[in-house]
């Protein structure tokens, strides 16, 4: 018979055994009950999962790249600013920071890290989480937000696991890896590897250092939180702690560590917002090509391509120096110009405005309040006039330009208008003349706050930039010379020429007459006289239709012998289309944009062929080119060659007004209208033309006097600093040579012989060129 401690002993064994067999059922049942729930996730139960098909081929929103000349993206149009890349184009220092920091192991499990995840039960999350890289994809990739309660975010976590799984099993470690990189937003509007290294660093991911490598990737704890905008001292340590990471897992020395987190950031934020960085105006020209081609060139399907999420890729001729070196050009010499123009308009009591009265300078504003896309919207909400017109005189905050940068104010909408209207606008467009391919557009000054594009839309009067026509015309018709002589007097077209109502007698600015000139002389001095007489013997029409065969929409241009001298509207492209012809042998080449386009995949879309046109002989083009190069020896355009007169209105501090000093053949025109409300400038080598306008954004809008606002002063620095940025690319290869003489050439073009023999010839100032 047992004792009593035998039985004590006994019953303790019976209890221990019930323990183990009670906490095995637990287990168990809980691996059921897990296997269960997990199978009920990826049989759908809990929400549904995505197919093999969603898997093997995600839809997502692509980003339409704008690709330069010279490879480089200059702009995207997008809902989502994402650019796919390939596993080749990430360098193993930017795949080596990812998974030192998110997931040491990636190569050793198939989705779940069973060690990671056991360590974050066991410390409940205190040592680290267990997502791997896989199942962060997979969160990015097929689950919702952040769940309200626990249980949401268990049933989110059992999809997470079972998504990976299945992403383990159908892509290899390097396509996880890539997708991991062009899935995640990096913020400000950088969604994906390929836009963040451009936008905080403007490079391709293939060309990021380790360091900056480093900094991405810390970026993937929380982007928000390590915003390089917001909190750049957080943002430097928790790029030290990946490079420690790196070290950690022998990727890098710990010598390399170091003197890598001895580096700043070093950032080089480029934004590629639609109103932000390179070729803005540019840009949407091609989104409206793009819109339109979209319409007439549907899928196979007969759906249309979408810009915002189908991933076209598209090749223009903007070559990225050439459009950053035109556009530092603009904004250095039109801040300086700004200057000249406010400090005339101290004491101008219409200013901006100048010789219109009060009535008019209203109406100018109250024809621009109702173009605003204030009053539009105001009108669309349903708001009458009156009740418009008030909000319009209520102060309000806004943000306004500046050449020292955007400034936040508080004004009335209706003094934000004629505070904007008092900065001189710029366009500029530059031309291979050979190809038609436009390697530079700059629309205007600022297109965050001046949205029209004056090098397409906007037409303006082309003062003496017009005459080049006559004199080509001229040359065609009568084979005359640059050295053959009309008198320098007074000259009337009678009325009933041409159906003139009066007699047209026009006058050579600051007086100028006397004796004979050559025609060259005559172009280089912009002598009005001389073009009178060269339009009467030619009559008006041919000049009309030579310009129309060069590209200039003449529908509005009245055969009238008034044009030789500028009156006539013509946009910065038409012009510089046209002036090309002369730099290419007579033949017109339409301006090309857009040179082809290509789906996601790389399959061409559009091919873009050149229109070209055969408008003069290679002989008269040659001549009025000789004619033009005048103009830079010895006319307003000879500044450019560093002998114009010393000190400059806009450059007070500089030692000479226009210190270019080219010495290589530039073909040219200034011009300028009416009360100097025009600048004009257009330069020629031989194979690169370039047109520049400056002026205000009414006519009223401009200087007092022509010493400011001629288009030697106002828009040719803007030519010359371009040139010279260009001519030091040396990759850009801008001709320094002579333009192609032809071989069968029976004109005499060179009158330094006649020059000689006329010693007395005054020539007229520089500083008056209409």
């Amino acid at each position: 018979m047992a004792t009593k401690k035998e039985a004590t002993k006994k019953n303790k064994q019976q209890d221990v055994r019930h323990h183990v067999k009670t906490f095995w059922k637990i287990f168990l049942g809980f691996i059921l009950v897990f296997i269960l729930f997990f199978l009920l996730a990826s049989w759908g139960v809990f929400g549904s999962l995505p197919d093999e098909t969603s898997l093997e081929n995600p839809e997502k929103n692509l980003a339409t790249e704008i690709i330069s000349s010279d490879g480089k993206t200059i702009g995207k149009f997008y809902k989502e600013n994402r650019t796919p890349v390939s596993f080749d184009s990430l360098p193993d220092h930017l795949v080596n920071a990812l998974i030192a920091t998110e997931d040491a192991r990636f190569y050793e499990h198939s989705g779940i890290d069973g060690r990671g995840t056991l360590r974050a039960f066991a410390f409940m999350g205190s040592r680290g989480g267990a997502s791997t890289i896989t199942q962060q994809l997979a969160k990015l990739f097929f689950t919702d937000q952040r769940a309200s309660n626990k249980l949401e975010r268990l049933t989110q976590k059992v999809k997470e696991w079972i998504i990976a799984i299945r992403l383990e099993r159908r892509y290899t470690k390097e396509e996880i890896i890539t997708m991991y990189f062009n899935e995640y937003d990096f913020l400000n509007q950088a969604v994906g590897i390929e836009s963040a290294a451009n936008i905080y660093f403007d490079k391709p991911p293939s060309q990021l250092t380790t360091s900056e490598a480093a900094m991405l990737v810390g970026m993937f704890k929380n982007s928000s939180l390590f915003n390089p905008n917001r909190r750049p001292e957080l943002v430097l340590k928790r790029r030290n702690v990946v490079l420690s990471q790196m070290e950690k897992y022998n990727y890098i020395s710990e010598k390399v560590m170091d003197s890598l987190q001895a580096l700043p950031l070093d950032l080089k934020y480029t934004p590629q917002g639609h109103d932000e960085g390179s070729a803005t105006y540019f840009r949407e020209y091609a989104r409206s090509f793009m819109e339109n081609w979209i319409k007439e060139h549907p899928k196979l399907d007969g759906s249309n391509y979408n810009i915002y999420q189908d991933g076209l890729k598209v090749y223009v001729t903007i070559d990225s120096k050439m459009q950053e070196y035109a556009e530092k050009a603009v904004k250095k010499h039109m801040a300086h110009l700004q200057e000249a123009f406010d400090d005339q308009n101290k004491n101008n009591k219409t200013a901006p405005f100048r010789d219109i009265t009060e009535e008019e300078t209203e109406s100018i504003l109250n024809s621009a309040m109702r173009k605003s896309d204030r009053w539009r919207q105001m009108k669309k909400d349903g708001k009458d006039e009156e009740e418009i017109i008030k909000s319009f005189k209520k102060k309000v905050a806004m943000r306004v330009f500046s050449w020292k940068g955007d400034i936040d104010t508080t004004m009335t909408p209706l003094d934000s208008i004629r505070y904007h209207k008092s900065f001189l606008q710029a366009a500029m467009m530059s031309m291979t003349p050979q190809t038609g391919e436009v390697k530079a557009w700059v629309g205007g000054i600022d297109y965050k706050h001046y949205k029209y594009d004056m090098v397409k839309k906007g037409r303006r009067q082309i003062g003496s930039t017009f005459k080049p026509f006559v004199y080509a015309t001229a040359i065609d018709q009568m084979h005359m010379s640059p050295c053959d002589t009309l008198p320098n007097t007074i000259y009337t077209i009678p009325a009933g020429r041409y159906g003139l109502l009066k007699p047209w007698t026009p006058k050579n600015a600051g007086g100028g007459y006397g004796g004979m000139v050559t025609l060259k002389y005559a172009l280089a001095n912009s002598i009005n006289t001389i073009t009178a007489r060269l339009i009467d013997r030619v009559g008006p029409e041919p000049v009309i239709d030579l310009v129309k065969k060069m590209g200039v929409n003449t529908e509005n241009m009245p055969a009238v012998p008034s044009i030789a001298l500028g009156t006539p509207d013509v946009s910065v492209f038409e012009m510089v289309g046209a002036y090309s012809t002369f730099a290419n042998e007579g033949v017109y080449v339409e301006p090309i944009l857009i040179q082809r386009i290509e789906d996601k995949n790389g399959t061409v879309l559009y091919q873009n062929v050149p229109k070209t046109k055969d408008v003069i002989s290679n002989e008269t083009a040659f001549v009025t080119v000789s004619l033009m190069e005048g103009v830079t020896q010895s006319g307003s355009g000879s500044r450019l060659r560093g002998t114009g007169r010393e000190g400059s209105p806009i450059y007070k501090n500089a030692v000479t007004g226009y210190p270019y000093n080219f010495t290589n053949p530039i073909a040219g025109k200034t011009g300028t209208t009416q009360n100097n409300s025009d600048g004009w400038f257009m330069g020629m080598v031989p194979n690169l033309v370039t047109g520049v306008w400056v002026g205000g954004d009414d006519r009223a809008t401009h200087f007092r006097s022509t010493g400011y606002g001629q288009g030697a002063t106002m828009a040719l620095p803007i030519w010359g600093m371009y040139m010279k940025s260009c001519y030091a690319d040396k990759d850009l290869d801008v001709s320094t040579g002579n333009f192609k003489r032809p071989a069968n050439l029976s004109i005499e073009t060179d009158c330094s012989k006649w020059r000689q023999g006329n010693p007395d010839i005054e020539e007229i100032p520089d500083e008056f060129d209409f």
